[in-house]
């Protein structure tokens, strides 16, 4: 008896209108560049782009965003072109969805929204899901009306994957009581990664930064042959990976990769991927890798470090590392970005250009930031013995009759915070 085969054909990407204002705020290049992430943003949620359309207009509608005019244009683009989804650049009230979806009669969805798609598509472990549908869930609680709720699960697409399907047709208490859960978990899982990160005090901890697809997980490849997944392609990283690094025969540090940023990521997924981007407020330094061949590197530049300021990391000492020097056309770029940013380093991941003084950079931070110490206490003073054991690595112990000697070594916050716990002893 032959058996039942079942073809199973994949289901065609979704069309997709992408529409952007510009309202004088950026420039008409950056506005368009905009507009381009975007579209990358869009491909990878799984949809192509039909159209993009670019409305100048003094403010945003409230009614419509783009005017009431321009949006009945765009409904019969959508129309005659059959465009299953319209993404717009900027955030959407709930008012201007309602409006847009009943003109529209297809979904519509905005930048932030089509960012916790990705997310939710790319989220593997259970603390990336758990912030995801945080993210989802708070984003979603003041959009509840949406006109095609109805077909989300029988059609699915983007903007319905994670909670939206399960979640959509509940009412404002059951979010809440749903959020107030995932909180409480966030919590937990952040208590067990204060519990892994404990054992990482003994090691001076570097972490990666940067704009998305900036190089961070090839760079640490090149570093440590992690096996992280590098793709060009936006967001391919979202758990943070953290792998020790041998600058030199028994001089190790720790090197953590950390998701990508872009410009106008949601701030409920900031907040959510806090306990994730807990390697950076943990960081000793923090490696702040650019794309130097994007043309809009300077702003990548300010969006990082707008984003970092709001994990008040902006205060941590940076070093800056401008990559992918390798697609350069003009080679004059190279020494216009060293006088601009003096003390940065210019590399290239892919091909290995400047490893080597990147490797120098790390080892001098790690000798002006590591010491080697030692220490008598008492025997009975179990408890300030407990504490130097964990918060600096013990190379020997000397004992006599009543004191013991430690040799330590440690990362110079945590040789000064040793001192003064001798100080206070000293003084009481």
């Amino acid at each position: 008896m032959k058996p039942n085969i079942i073809e199973i054909k994949n289901r065609p990407k979704e069309r997709a209108i992408l529409i952007a204002l510009s309202t004088g705020n950026f420039s008409r290049d950056q506005v368009e560049e905009h507009l381009d992430e975007l579209e990358l943003l869009t491909a990878t949620a799984g949809a192509d782009t039909v159209f993009k359309i670019l409305q100048d207009r003094n403010n945003p509608d409230p009614a419509f965003f783009i005017g009431k005019g321009k949006a009945e244009e765009i409904a019969q683009l959508i129309e005659l072109n059959d465009i299953q989804i319209a993404i717009f650049d900027d955030d959407l009230n709930s008012t201007q969805v309602r409006n847009l979806e009943k003109l529209f009669e297809r979904k519509v969805l905005d930048r932030s929204g089509l960012i916790l798609d990705i997310f939710a598509s790319h989220a593997k472990t259970r603390e990336a899901k758990t912030q995801v549908e945080l993210a989802q869930l708070q984003y979603m609680l003041p959009r509840l009306t949406r006109a095609w709720t109805h077909l989300s699960k029988q059609y699915g697409g983007i903007g319905t994957k994670g909670p939206g399907e399960t979640q959509i047709e509940t009412d404002r208490r059951m979010i809440r009581t749903r959020i107030s859960k995932l909180k409480e978990n966030l919590k937990k899982i952040e208590a067990q990664q204060k519990t892994k990160s404990s054992s990482r005090k003994n090691y001076i901890n570097a972490t990666l930064v940067g704009y998305t697809n900036a190089g961070k997980s090839t760079l640490l490849n090149r570093l440590t042959n992690a096996g992280v997944l590098a793709e060009d392609k936006l967001f391919a990283t979202l758990d943070s990976t953290t792998r020790a690094f041998e600058i030199e025969r028994n001089k190790k540090i720790l090197l953590s990769d950390t998701v990508g940023f872009i410009r106008k990521l949601p701030h409920n997924l900031v907040a959510s991927f806090k306990s994730t981007l807990s390697v950076v407020r943990d960081a000793d330094l923090i490696l702040h890798i650019i794309d130097a061949s994007h043309k809009f590197y300077e702003d990548h530049l300010k969006v990082v470090d707008e984003t970092l300021e709001e994990l008040d990391c902006s205060k941590k000492i940076q070093l800056k590392v401008f990559n992918k020097i390798d697609l350069f056309k003009d080679r004059h770029k190279l020494e216009s970005l060293s006088n601009q940013y003096p003390g940065s380093l210019f590399i290239s991941a892919e091909r290995g250009i400047g490893i080597g003084k990147l490797n120098d950079a790390l080892l001098n931070f790690f000798e002006q930031n590591f010491v080697m110490h030692k220490v008598k206490i008492r025997h009975s003073d179990s408890k300030f013995i407990s504490k130097i054991y964990d918060i600096a690595e013990v190379q020997n112990a000397e004992y006599d009759e009543d004191y013991v000697i430690l040799n330590y070594r440690a990362s110079s916050s945590n040789h000064n915070l040793i001192k003064k716990m001798i100080e206070n002893k000293s003084a009481g």
